[in-house]
């Protein structure tokens, strides 16, 4: 049977005091539990029950229970300033807030788009797969007014700042 290590990294939130505490408990409990040989089930519960006690903080008390570390990295770099929220609307008025960093490029937002709605697709048992190719080939990014067409083009070189909201408009045929 192999050997399951766990690394707790620590995690600086507006709550220092009652993370550290909380940070030092799981450590201690994931370090006894290194000891023995663990099946992989307990090692996912510990590290879950860890992550649950992390995402109490009120920095990241918003994010959903099953948060992945790329979910909690975003919110903590918008903490810092170091990503910003973009609006994104979807045809049927949904307004998807979307996670990027502050020099990110049209193509890092579909990107994150396309992170977003797999994530929320999943957690709600939605659908399966979706073809991208065929959305970014039917649609179109757009901010106020203007088409987002060049994927290496910045979003700021577009005028977008944090908060902005940018709205999906279908493509028209060419005759």
């Amino acid at each position: 049977m192999k050997r399951c290590e766990l690394k707790v990294m620590d995690v600086k939130t507006a709550n220092e005091c009652e993370n550290d505490d909380v940070e030092q408990n799981l450590s201690y409990e994931v370090k006894q539990d290194v000891d023995e040989e663990l099946p992989h089930a307990e090692v996912v519960d510990i590290f879950q029950e860890g992550l649950a006690m992390i995402v109490q903080d009120p920095l990241l008390c918003d994010l959903p229970i099953q948060v992945t570390l790329e979910e909690i990295n975003s919110q903590i770099a918008l903490e810092y300033g170091q990503a910003m929220t973009v609006r994104v609307c979807k045809a049927d008025g949904e307004i998807m807030p979307v996670v990027v960093v502050q020099n990110a490029t049209v193509l890092d937002l579909k990107r994150a788009i396309q992170r977003y709605i797999q994530l929320k697709h999943q957690r709600e048992g939605g659908i399966q797969h979706i073809s991208w190719k065929y959305v970014w080939r039917t649609y179109h990014l757009s901010f106020s007014g203007e088409k987002l067409e060049e994927d290496s083009r910045s979003l700021r070189e577009y005028g977008i700042k944090n908060r902005d909201e940018v709205v999906f408009v279908k493509k028209l045929k060419n005759k």
